[in-house]
């Protein structure tokens, strides 16, 4: 028992190592999605032949982070995670450098390339999270987890201050000049996360582990990933929304600056509790209160249209994220084996923004065509499901448990 205790204590600073280095990297790839989604939509609507696809480079973005999580668990899993964190903020600096030029040249093709690979990027960072968990003892996995994604609040002050303060400089082009400065974060970030403590996996490692399917088939991480694809879904079809729709509401650049700044912040901020909170009260608890907290974001929205509404239902979908995706990652974390990780994360990533980018798309398609009050009202269904499926997974477990 007690080489057990000193092999847990020195993995896990071991852990709190990399966390600190990820959760600065998180900041930084925070920031760089936060300058897509504050500007995409309004560059979209400029740039595209159609107003319906002013909405479409933000949903190339999260097919980039649907297409990037498969080949990211697999690179993981040959090379370790430190290359594919290279290959990953190296796609980060090319969307900058490519957004910038297709802004200059108006094209609105090789702006949708841009964010494409910015989604490469954003699948890469969205590992960051269970990278923090490698190796660490279950009490303080969920911590890692929680103060890795609490880096993002910084992203949250950076990002749109970053739009706020480039947006102008290069006249008549704006948001030139802001993909520009992304481009110089990712290579901040490139240089973090080379310190980063991840080797390539063991041969033995590679050896065991169940087959994915049966791993996809529990109906704990059946919950866990449909909880994570709602929770994340539905507040990016409302992030997504929210700019171009307070351009129709005839409000400012800075308004929506300002609501995606305190969006970000709201998301990443209660990750300083979050990891608590599930040690104290559990992940299902946890996921489901983020979840009830999306639903009253959505409700918010639908009952009006001012600055007010949308900063408002901005921040608490950003809370209601927090505590449902961090829960269903910690979720997700229970239901593979060490050597099963890299393969059971990357399909949890790829289900959750595979299914993004279908919202993402449709975001565009509802705002234009039936107005803010239907894309608030499309949240409640979906939140409805993923509550039912985790508290009738929770009481089965709890009953199993039991007996």
């Amino acid at each position: 028992m007690t080489a057990i205790a000193v092999d847990e204590a020195c993995d896990d600073a071991r852990a709190r190592a990399n966390v600190l280095r990820l959760a600065i990297a998180q900041s930084l790839t925070g920031a760089n999605a936060a300058v897509i989604f504050a500007t995409g939509s309004i560059i979209g609507a400029t740039l595209a032949p159609s107003t319906s696809l002013a909405t479409l480079p933000l949903t190339i973005y999260v097919v980039g982070m649907a297409c990037g999580t498969l080949p990211t668990g697999a690179i993981s899993r040959a090379f370790g995670r430190r290359v594919a964190f290279m290959l990953g903020t190296g796609c980060g600096a090319l969307c900058g450098l490519i957004a910038a030029v297709a802004i200059l040249r108006g094209s609105f093709a090789l702006f949708c390339f841009a964010t494409f690979l910015g989604g490469l990027y954003a699948a890469v960072a969205q590992s960051y999270r269970f990278a923090a968990a490698d190796g660490a003892s279950a009490s303080y996995r969920p911590k890692a987890i929680s103060w890795v994604m609490a880096g993002g609040v910084f992203a949250g002050v950076l990002g749109p201050q970053l739009v706020q303060w480039t947006m102008d400089i290069w006249p008549p082009f704006l948001f030139a000049a802001s993909f520009v400065a992304q481009m110089v974060i990712a290579l901040v970030a490139m240089a973090v996360l080379a310190g980063v403590d991840a080797p390539p996996p063991a041969a033995t490692d590679l050896a065991d582990g169940r087959p994915l399917v049966t791993i996809a088939r529990q109906p704990r991480f059946v919950a866990a990933a449909l909880c994570g694809t709602v929770a994340y879904t539905m507040m990016n079809l409302l992030m997504t929304s929210a700019p171009l729709a307070m351009k129709f509401c005839g409000l400012s650049v800075s308004d929506s600056n300002f609501g995606i700044q305190w969006h970000v912040v709201a998301m990443y901020a209660p990750s300083f509790v979050t990891g608590t909170l599930i040690a104290r009260f559990g992940a299902p608890r946890v996921v489901a209160a983020g979840l009830l907290l999306e639903a009253l974001a959505a409700a918010i929205g639908h009952s009006g249209i001012t600055a007010l509404h949308f900063w408002v239902t901005l921040i608490v979908v950003g809370l209601g994220w927090n505590f449902a995706f961090v829960g269903a990652s910690a979720l997700v974390v229970e239901t593979h084996r060490p050597q099963e990780r890299n393969k059971v994360q990357a399909f949890n990533d790829f289900l959750v923004f595979g299914m993004m980018a279908i919202g993402s798309f449709s975001s565009g398609q509802l705002l234009t065509n039936y107005g803010w009050p239907t894309v608030t009202a499309v949240v409640f269904p979906p939140v409805a499901l993923a509550l039912a499926v985790l508290i009738i997974t929770a009481r089965a477990r709890r009953g199993t448990v039991q007996a």
